[in-house]
């Protein structure tokens, strides 16, 4: 009871005026650095969506829609034009123009540690046709670069104040959003205030928002129930019951786009440097001792769905003949006598400390014991636990990704030769040959059997174990109306209001 006191004790130190509204969000864990360029966790991108617009969106039902922009059109298969809105303002005043597009896109290929260069590394040049018009011109043709610029990759910058604020944009980030930022307290909140002159105001109704840090899902439950914070972007799945029982409160549940698994350490340093890293066949036992049914049921009161891919089944990319396997003791051990190893096998997982990954990762743990696996958890803080992937401090990570809408942003970062996102540092010339025709092609006919392709060759490689893709499950006060649940599980404040 002591934590749930201090945390609303904080929640009221940072109340307004009585005639001013604010929108209070839970987030499960702590965001990165407020910078898209270099940002990569899921909940700083819900922290984006009320900061930074970006040149285009997805709906409900996962078409693309103009947001920065108004339309775009293909000149050729690899030139496409783009039509920008007019009259749109940064939060310092500059004009939202196509040199700041160009300048934006530059910036998200040639920043020093930018993890939005292998989502547009398609880009061969850019060009200002006019302040409301730019050219975007592609090495190859792309059938997901249009879907890129719905996320992060999208987002533009300010060039003045980019510039000004250098190495130190991330401290007070300035974009076109509906809200501007105004502070972050690490591990606790993030403020933003009302941007006056949002191109799109008639849609904003709160003055302010507070994105706050619950990592205890029973505190977010907590709060929401005693209305200090109106809307969780995620309950976990053993929590809905209770929001459903409360007349206060109501859940939206809906499909999402990512998935969760385990990123293995193949070559990221000298941690990777052990039988389960080097040999395959290990880590194929270690997958076949996890019943993926089960870690659902007994975790997520089955709301999720076990899968071995990394988009979900509403995806055209999903792979019909590659199906969920069971459980397969007998497989492991055999795999294990296979690899010629000494048991236990000692492997360590990362996991982040929030309480549902802790149980997901501690039913594994039972799980690959009857194996012969020796499998010690490693909690730490997201954030860090992040850090720690991408300077190879782990040999197993219990990590999730959000999702894209097309596939090529669930596979490239993760899977392709030297991208921002392979923490396991796996490099396999067929899945990179594989993936670079997928993303040149636009015809999703011909791009379904290659990633086919690519899904299977993981598989037997497994840099990454897939486990189960989620669903957004999204709890609110009664109150809090124009809600729109869409399938990247990003919370749009555009609409969003109380009841009057």
């Amino acid at each position: 009871m002591r934590r749930l006191l201090l945390v609303v004790v904080c929640v009221a130190a940072t109340a307004l005026p009585a005639n001013a509204q604010t929108l209070r969000i839970a987030l499960r864990e702590d965001l990165d650095v407020l910078d898209p360029t270099l940002a990569t966790t899921y909940v700083g991108r819900i922290v984006f969506a009320g900061l930074c617009d970006k040149l285009f969106d997805i709906d409900e039902k996962l078409h693309i829609v103009p947001q920065l922009a108004t339309g775009y059109e293909w000149a050729d298969d690899r030139t496409l034009v783009i039509h920008l809105r007019q009259g749109v303002k940064f939060h310092n005043g500059e004009p939202l123009d196509a040199a700041a597009v160009k300048y934006s896109l530059e910036r998200h290929l040639n920043l020093q540690g930018s993890f939005r260069k292998s989502e547009i590394s398609s880009v061969d040049h850019i060009e200002v046709v006019d302040p409301a018009t730019v050219r975007i011109v592609l090495k190859t043709p792309s059938g997901a670069f249009i879907a890129q610029l719905t996320d992060r990759s999208g987002m533009i910058y300010p060039p003045k104040a980019t510039e000004a604020a250098g190495k130190d944009f991330a401290s007070h980030p300035v974009c076109s959003g509906p809200f501007k930022f105004v502070e972050r307290v690490p591990q606790d909140h993030v403020t933003l205030e009302r941007f006056a002159d949002y191109w799109d105001a008639k849609s904003i109704h709160f003055d302010k928002v507070v994105y706050q840090v619950f990592v205890d899902s029973s505190v977010r439950l907590a709060n929401l129930k005693a209305g200090t914070t109106d809307l969780s972007e995620y309950i976990a799945p053993t929590d809905a019951a209770a929001v459903k029982a409360d007349p206060k409160l109501k859940l939206v549940v809906s499909d999402a786009l990512g998935y969760l698994g385990i990123t293995n350490n193949l070559d990221n340093g000298v941690r990777a440097d052990t039988p389960y890293g080097k040999n395959p066949l290990v880590r194929q036992a270690f997958d076949a001792a996890i019943d993926r049914a089960a870690l659902v049921d007994v975790v997520f009161s089955g709301m999720y769905a076990p899968s071995v891919q990394p988009v979900p089944q509403s995806s055209p990319f999903y792979d019909e003949a590659l199906p969920t396997p069971s459980r397969d003791l007998a497989k492991s051990k055999a795999l294990l006598k296979q690899a010629g190893v000494a048991l236990p096998v000692k492997v360590e997982l990362l996991t982040p400390n929030q309480p549902d990954q802790m149980q997901a990762a501690e039913v594994i743990q039972s799980m690959v014991a009857e194996a012969g696996f020796d499998l010690r958890i490693q909690a730490i803080e997201f954030a860090s636990s992040l850090q720690a992937s991408q300077r190879g401090d782990y040999q197993l990570y219990l990590i999730g990704w959000s999702g894209r809408v097309d596939v090529d942003g669930n596979t490239y970062q993760f899977l392709h030769t030297g991208q921002g996102n392979n923490a396991s540092h796996y490099s396999s010339p067929t899945v990179d040959k594989l993936l670079e025709e997928g993303r040149g092609l636009t015809d999703e006919a011909k791009r379904r059997p290659i990633y086919a392709q690519v899904f299977q060759q993981v598989r037997q490689d497994l840099p990454l174990s897939y486990l189960y893709n989620a669903r957004n499950i999204v709890a609110m006060t009664t109150k809090l109306q124009g809600f729109r649940p869409v399938p990247d599980g990003m919370i749009r404040l555009q609409g969003l209001e109380t009841a009057k």
